[in-house]
């Protein structure tokens, strides 16, 4: 990815950072405030092409929610704006910082602090990683669906930030579904609570909901209620390779249109898969222009795949290779999950967009993701969690080649654009960001821009929380 570059703040600014830092001390450790420039700069970015990014002040990392309001109340006394932060995994620039930032990483908060298997729900703090939590809630028999790519390093806190998703969205949904409660920094440092930890519960507005996917501009989560589900069977797996992605797609199609629940539903193009073969040697075809994975984890999957697999072959399938256990379900997943890192192996490069379009147009968003290549001499590789739709156009290119990089970043916004014409949006879940702030501006419109800013207003009167992201 390509990284905005960072230079060490000069003199002046760090003197100018002395009283802030001085206030911050007063109510926290010192090992818990960091203030040199090279390690500061560490802290200024996330995983996004082209977002830049500013010089922090201070990084702060917080063990308390005390700490954290002490955070706020000195940033808004100061009026020092406040950059949230998980692991900064994300790919939109939501977590990167501006000049002269207090920095607020939360990958300290990180303990688990309840596994009811009665109420099916987890308390945790915003640092806790995605897999930690459901190794943890996997030894009471328990399942927390939402699994990011980056599952292994990702936390919880930024997957609210952001209401990621993952490979199992098509039959759990995404992070939003599972967040049930949470509690909230403000900006002038009050604690708010939201929401429940009961089954039901619509007492009053949804803020929970405003919150995720919020970004960190609107308050800092420091304690979240998530819902879990009993701990599914495991999987099983099935390959279908299509001579065409039209095909695949229209197998997509027939998947759902008859009511079928898979647990993963996943598509890979031609120069995704001669990606991963390049990189990994898969062995998979060469002549192979789309690969479609299914999954099912009910009490029966081997009939359901038997069902998938009649689907595909109807719509063109040249073959389908069920798994007939965990492991062979399990080595058919990897090309999947080696396909961002073999794409990016292609130039060095990549922008990965987060297109989302109904099913039904899925196939019209690949072929035209395959004219976009065209016509800006570029690789393009799509992967997509076909299931619901929601792709990940990869752009492949050399990142000191500055022309090169224009069209890069030509195409990837004429993807987008792509994507709003079938009817889609431009994100499905990484975020806003600094990526695409142009973009939301053109899916909501004026008056639902104007809306959101004025609940930012309501929330932030000062401006301070995650300044120039989203809009």
């Amino acid at each position: 990815m390509i990284m905005s570059r960072i230079e060490a703040r000069r003199d002046e600014d760090t003197v100018a950072a002395g009283p802030l830092v001085d206030r911050l001390l007063g109510n926290l450790p010192p090992e818990a405030v960091l203030t040199d420039p090279d390690v500061t700069a560490s802290y200024a970015n996330d995983m996004a092409s082209f977002c830049p990014a500013g010089s922090p002040a201070v990084v702060v990392l917080p063990r308390t929610v005390e700490q954290v309001q002490h955070v706020m109340r000195t940033a808004t006394e100061l009026r020092v704006p406040v950059v949230p932060q998980g692991a900064r995994t994300g790919l939109s620039g939501a977590a990167n910082a501006t000049d002269g930032c207090v920095v607020l990483s939360l990958t300290r908060m990180d303990a688990i602090l309840e596994i009811s298997p009665v109420d099916r729900i987890a308390v945790v703090e915003p640092g806790v990683v995605n897999a930690a939590l459901s190794r943890a809630v996997g030894e009471h028999g328990l399942y927390y669906p939402p699994d990011p790519s980056s599952w292994e390093t990702c936390t919880i806190g930024g997957n609210i930030g952001t209401a990621s998703g993952g490979l199992c969205c098509v039959k759990y949904g995404v992070t939003a579904e599972y967040v049930l409660g949470l509690d909230v920094v403000l900006a002038d440092g009050r604690l708010m609570s939201t929401g429940r930890r009961t089954a039901k519960g619509v007492a009053g507005y949804d803020l929970t909901r405003l919150f995720v996917g919020s970004e960190g501009s609107l308050g800092v989560v420091v304690r979240a209620v998530l819902a879990l589900r009993p701990k599914p069977p495991g999987q099983l797996v099935l390959a279908a390779e299509f001579a065409s992605s039209a095909a695949a797609c229209d197998a997509v199609c027939r998947i759902m249109a008859g009511g079928h629940v898979p647990s993963l539903l996943e598509l890979m193009d031609r120069t995704t898969v001669k990606a991963v073969n390049d990189m990994a040697r898969m062995g998979l075809p060469e002549s192979t222009e789309a690969l479609l994975l299914a999954a099912f984890d009910t009490t029966d999957p081997a009939a359901d795949l038997a069902a998938v697999g009649a689907l595909c072959e109807a719509a063109g399938a040249t073959q389908v290779v069920p798994a007939e256990d965990a492991a062979e379900s399990e080595l058919l997943l990897q090309a999947r999950r080696m396909s961002l890192v073999a794409l990016e192996a292609v130039k060095g490069t990549t922008m990965i967009d987060d297109v989302c379009v109904p099913r039904s147009r899925l196939g019209e968003l690949i072929e035209g993701v395959e004219r976009i290549s065209e016509k800006y001499r570029l690789t393009i590789g799509v992967v997509a969690h076909a299931g619901d739709g929601n792709t990940h156009p990869t752009v492949c290119f050399d990142a000191a080649d500055p022309e090169e990089s224009r069209r890069a970043r030509e195409s990837f916004d004429e993807i987008m654009a792509l994507g709003l014409e079938l009817g889609g949006t431009i994100t499905g879940e990484h975020g806003v960001g600094v990526l695409k702030k142009e973009w939301l501006a053109r899916e909501i419109g004026p008056v639902g821009l104007e809306m959101q800013r004025a609940v930012k207003q309501v929330f932030d009167p000062l401006g301070i929380l995650n300044p120039g992201k989203l809009f």
